[in-house]
């Protein structure tokens, strides 16, 4: 029996065009929402700019400085999902579905960079608490609440299952927690007096953001190192595959995102009564999607277990 007679590619056909969802459903487009935040942030920075210069406020100056940093990674997140709707070319056979990826790292980063400049400029007001004109600081942190939580909600749908939505979601909860602890800050500083409140809930709403923003970043990297995502097992699936009728192994499984919300799978199946015909193939991909989330899959039928026969001819060479 030639080589070409061991082998039968299953390969399900499917559409790059069509972008699905992690559990089989086409994605929210969220250019909309991306577009409404960008403007409502870009439009509070400026008024966060022209009250705290008239105030003299260096909190609600780096605070604007901070929701700079976090409508350019929207801007990013924005750029990911709309590359990540691209159909496949010659040279990106995959379409840009990882440029997701890319940009839920880089998100991950710009939060952590964000935390490092709120807990720097925290530290330096400590060794000298400056005065604040609170009233105003309050009054502008409320707005920054209403807005940023606002246009967190616009990402709400998403968060759970893209993290690239999840990270545009963090950054503008991030912006909220910091708005909130700035309107706490000036509310105790008004009544008491004490400066030194307002660094220190800043240090406080940084560890919150490094908490939520680790596990982005971790996932994130995982995935642009074509990790298995987070929530398939492994295992699970090689015992569904090896439970499949007549099939004696399995081997050669590779689980990998190809996005954010798609993920792709390759497996050698070793059928000795040979090829099990189209209706086995169609079952197994109808299976895969609804247990596994799984989209776009590849199988390779082995009449034989080769890998073991590979083995077998190389230990005994080397012995």
């Amino acid at each position: 029996m030639s080589a070409g007679q061991h082998h039968s590619h299953g390969h399900f056909p499917h559409s790059h065009h069509d972008r699905h969802g992690p559990h089989g459903h086409m994605p929210t487009n969220f250019s909309r929402a991306f577009a409404l935040g960008i403007a409502l942030n870009v439009i509070y920075i400026i008024v966060e700019v022209i009250f705290g210069l008239l105030a003299g406020s260096m909190a609600l100056l780096a605070d604007a400085g901070h929701n700079l940093s976090d409508v350019l990674g929207l801007a990013v997140a924005w750029a990911g999902a709309e590359l990540a709707k691209r159909p496949p070319s010659k040279r990106f056979t995959y379409g840009l579905g990882g440029s997701s990826i890319l940009a839920a790292l880089l998100n991950g980063l710009f939060l952590l960079v964000a935390c490092g400049a709120i807990a720097w400029e925290a530290i330096g007001r400590f060794s000298a608490p400056s005065a604040i004109a609170s009233t105003t600081v309050i009054i502008v942190a409320l707005i920054g609440i209403v807005i940023n939580f606002g246009t967190a909600m616009l990402f709400i749908r998403g968060q759970k299952d893209d993290i690239n939505i999840r990270g545009a979601f963090l950054h503008m909860m991030a912006d909220a927690g910091v708005s909130a602890g700035v309107v706490v800050g000036g509310i105790i500083i008004y009544f008491t007096g004490i400066n030194w409140i307002d660094p220190l809930l800043s240090l406080l709403i940084v560890a919150l953001i490094f908490w939520s923003t680790w596990g982005l970043l971790s996932e994130a990297v995982r995935m642009s190192l074509a990790g298995v995502p987070r929530d398939i097992d492994v295992e699970e699936v090689l015992e569904y595959l090896a439970s499949l009728p007549d099939v004696e192994a399995v081997h050669d499984l590779h689980i990998w995102p190809m996005s954010t919300s798609e993920t792709a799978m390759t497996a050698h199946l070793v059928l000795p009564r040979g090829h099990p015909g189209r209706g086995f193939l169609a079952s197994v991909q109808k299976e895969m999607k609804a247990r596994f989330s799984i989209h776009h899959i590849t199988i390779q039928i082995e009449l034989e277990d080769e890998e073991a026969d590979l083995c077998h001819t190389d230990c005994g060479e080397r012995g």
